[in-house]
């Protein structure tokens, strides 16, 4: 899982400086009253962090750990239209070093266990992690375009 762990990294690096050079007028611009502005997307990527660590670590030695959380409620809940965009910015990065950190680590034995996040059948951990970098590389192209 390297290779996903990496793509990760170069990920959150890459897009700091773009993070940066949004003025924070775009950050809170909402298109329509019922989507996220691009600052409720970064804190939807922040909840998807901490969910998501959540999978990759009790994956490992829990028998189907059960882990699921209504996103838009998580949003709602945590005000994230005045929270501190260069805390949440922070939070975010340093989160997933952390995150591409374990990835790394995961022994390739433990990537077929499974998690329930009640979409269907349980989904592997191997899976957790992909399906995480995409989730993740789609919303970055929503905030930066």
């Amino acid at each position: 899982m390297n290779h996903i762990s990496d793509k990760l990294l170069t990920l959150v690096h890459d897009s700091i400086s773009t993070f940066e050079s949004i003025s924070e007028e775009e950050w809170q611009f909402k298109i329509n009253p019922q989507k996220w502005n691009k600052k409720e997307i970064l804190g939807h990527l922040i909840d998807s962090a901490a969910n998501n660590h959540q999978r990759f670590v009790r994956t490992q030695f829990e028998e189907l750990p059960i882990i699921v959380y209504n996103q838009n409620s998580w949003v709602e809940s945590q005000f994230y239209d005045n929270a501190d965009l260069q805390n949440m910015i922070k939070l975010w990065e340093y989160f997933n070093i952390h995150i591409a950190y374990l990835i790394s680590c995961i022994p390739k034995e433990k990537l077929d266990l499974k998690c329930d996040i009640r979409k269907n059948a349980p989904v592997t951990l191997e899976w957790l992690i992909t399906d995480y970098l995409e989730h993740m590389e789609h919303h970055i192209n929503q905030i930066i375009n």
